[in-house]
């Protein structure tokens, strides 16, 4: 239960409880033991699941990022679920939890989960209007950096801005301010450059005043922000405050120093990461998570706000700029491709007036989409945007490996399992076939990393369903290796004996659901429970069996114990 004691200011709290959390899902994810058990995180009031409606726990909300990017990387081990006080929602817990949702909220007993929809049709009937009044003074702070420098031309050139307080860290001493102030000022516009840590109170107090009595504040633009991406094993407290304060600091200071101002616009910059759960930036989910919900909490007390959780612009920004192309890679694999500046500057607009908290602009590609849906690796978020795919028709490709394995003689099965292995490591590599990968080359040697590895397993435990572990490229560092541990792994574990059986009964479920005779139906239902009460039994006498071995065990002396093991190990 996630519901913190502390008073303070909301972003601080964040910070503290994001630190807590971070070290509570390092230790869940390392212990092997919990490694089929789901671990739930309840909070109260995190998230809004209606447009008035407020968002008390501001400071729980910053750990919905996190946990989201944890879940990315480690899928079912992690349950998300806000919940109100009502006495229905806790009745409704249970029910919440068996519906296999990674992120839920509960309301009045209601289970409620969030989906992203499109908002075309919203904005095509958005009131025009200025979004910036002209005669006032517009800070954005980041204001010197790639994005912060286009969205000032942005407001020079099409919302008439006459003002502008550009907010950076080294101010006009910082790379390009000074043109960039010489660009924006030949437009028209009068511009301040201001060396300021957003995430400091009293500097940004300090640079507001600045602001004259002619030209009052009317609208605020965060754009600033620092990466510092690292998968959640690697996170560190020191890497949470350096990712948060910049963005979560900066905006609740900016909020409290401006909420009784007439403003016409309170933009926050956000990320998509933190609301699909970006993998391998749990801090940087966090941050922005907490953004969001600011803005939702703002709008509910009648205060100007929107966030915007900005996918990937093509212009290169401080933050950004580092990706290689194997990062872009990955990107577009998971359906997210990179917004052209125009594009987005025209989004900023359309979100801005579409009167919505949160708004993701963010360009999503239909068929990486579907095929992720087939591979049962779509963020539960985004089920809603592509056609519903059935969990059976998820599930088959793995029932089919198991079944293709059990079918075949047991020296044949090692090929069967390498040539999977390629064939994701191609796909998370970006290679076109598998042709590419050797069998007995290092995963090192190819260029995986912490995520690449993490996406590997994950991928191969969607095409498996063999549970495999977050070290699993690491612990066996070839393709060969990996095959060899899943061919034991399935082995060891009876998925390949029982493969067949899993298969008949997935098509008698099919034939039971077209069953429409109730006299036949209550025949089958006899012999099922007949079967059924057969099977129960076997396992009845299995379990006092093992329970008297336990016991006779635990009464044994330690030579009784090592002769008993030995005599075992004798009749093998």
């Amino acid at each position: 239960d996630l519901v913190p004691g502390a008073k303070g200011a909301a972003a601080e709290t964040a910070r503290a409880l994001v630190r807590r959390v971070l070290e509570l899902v390092q230790e869940w994810l390392q212990d092997e033991r919990s490694s089929a058990s789901r671990l739930v995180l309840l909070t109260r009031g995190a998230v809004a699941v209606a447009p008035e409606e407020g968002v008390p726990g501001l400071a729980q909300a910053a750990v919905w990022g996190l946990v989201r990017s944890a879940q990315s990387e480690s899928p079912g081990r992690l349950v998300l679920l806000d919940r109100d006080g009502h006495e229905n929602s806790q009745q409704a817990l249970q029910q919440a939890l068996a519906s296999g949702e990674p992120q839920l909220a509960l309301r009045a007993g209601e289970i409620l989960v969030p989906r992203l929809a499109a908002l075309v049709p919203a904005l095509a009937q958005a009131a025009e209007g200025p979004l910036f009044a002209p005669d006032g003074t517009v800070l954005i702070t980041g204001g010197t950096g790639a994005l912060g420098a286009l969205v000032a031309r942005h407001l020079v050139l099409a919302h008439g801005v006459r003002s502008l307080l550009l907010v950076s860290r080294r101010g006009a001493q910082a790379p390009g301010a000074r043109e960039l102030a010489g660009e924006l000022e030949s437009l028209g516009a009068h511009v301040t450059l201001a060396a300021c840590d957003a995430s400091n109170r009293a500097e940004l107090e300090r640079v507001l005043a600045l602001v004259s009595a002619e030209t009052p504040l009317t609208g605020v633009v965060h754009a600033a922000g620092v990466l510092d991406d690292g998968v959640i094993g690697s996170l560190s407290a020191e890497r949470v405050e350096r990712v948060m304060a910049p963005k979560a600091d900066a905006a609740w200071h900016l909020h409290e120093l401006t909420q009784a101002l007439d403003l016409s616009a309170f933009v926050l910059f956000s990320s998509a990461a933190g609301v699909l759960g970006g993998a391998g930036q749990g801090n940087y989910a966090a941050a922005n998570t907490f953004l969001d919900a600011l803005a939702q909490q703002r709008r509910a007390q009648g205060l100007p706000a929107t966030s915007l959780a900005w996918g990937m612009w093509a212009q290169a920004s401080g933050m950004t700029g580092a990706l290689g192309e194997g990062d872009l890679t990955r990107m577009r694999r998971l359906g997210v491709s990179a917004l052209a500046t125009e594009e987005a500057l025209e989004l900023l607009d359309a979100a801005c007036r579409a009167g919505e908290a949160l708004v993701v602009p963010v360009r999503l590609n239909g068929s990486a989409l579907r095929a992720q849906a087939a591979a049962g690796l779509l963020p539960a978020v985004l089920r809603d945007l592509v056609p519903p795919v059935s969990e059976q028709a998820v599930g088959s490709e793995s029932e089919g490996l198991a079944l293709r394995l059990a079918s075949v003689p047991a020296a044949e099965r090692e090929d069967i399992v390498l040539e999977l292995v390629r064939s994701e490591v191609a796909v998370v590599l970006g290679h076109p076939s598998q042709r590419a990968i050797e069998s007995q080359r290092a995963f090192s040697e190819m260029g995986f990393d912490s995520l690449t590895a993490i996406e590997l397993r994950n991928r191969l435990t969607a095409a498996t369903g063999v549970r495999l572990p977050a070290t699993l490229v690491f612990d066996h560092p070839t393709p060969l290796a990996v095959a060899r541990y899943l061919l034991a792994q399935a082995g060891d574990g009876g998925t390949l004996a029982a493969a067949p059986l899993h298969a008949e009964l997935d098509r008698v479920q099919t034939l039971l659901a077209g069953l429409t005779d109730d006299g036949e139906r209550a025949r089958i239902a006899t012999r099922l429970q007949t079967l059924l009460a057969s099977l129960n039994g076997a396992a009845h006498a299995h379990e006092q069996d093992g329970q008297a071995l336990a016991e006779q065990i635990r009464s044994a002396s330690a030579a009784e114990v090592m002769e008993f093991i030995d005599q075992e190990l004798r009749s093998r």
